[in-house]
């Protein structure tokens, strides 16, 4: 896999009852959008599907990180910038 690749991951959000946060994955031709804490794919545009096992495992097994990233996230303080 190509090692461009950049993750984004959004604030924590809410869905129905439960905590979401959507982890999007991106290079200079391909993108990939999962959520967690299903790790579900969402989107997927250019990305084969050894590739898409490959971030959904690095996606579960940095979970925790993830979460902790999510939560430094203020989204009214990044809109004001």
């Amino acid at each position: 896999m190509n090692a461009d690749i950049t993750m984004s991951v959004s604030a924590m959000t809410r869905s129905k009852d439960s905590k979401a946060v959507y982890v999007f994955f991106q290079d200079e031709n391909r993108s990939a959008e999962l959520s967690l804490p299903e790790c579900k794919v969402l989107k997927n545009d250019g990305f084969d599907e050894g590739e898409i096992q490959k971030l959904c495992e690095y996606v579960d097994s940095e979970r925790d990180v993830i979460y902790n990233m999510a939560k430094q996230i203020n989204p009214v303080k990044a809109l004001m910038k």
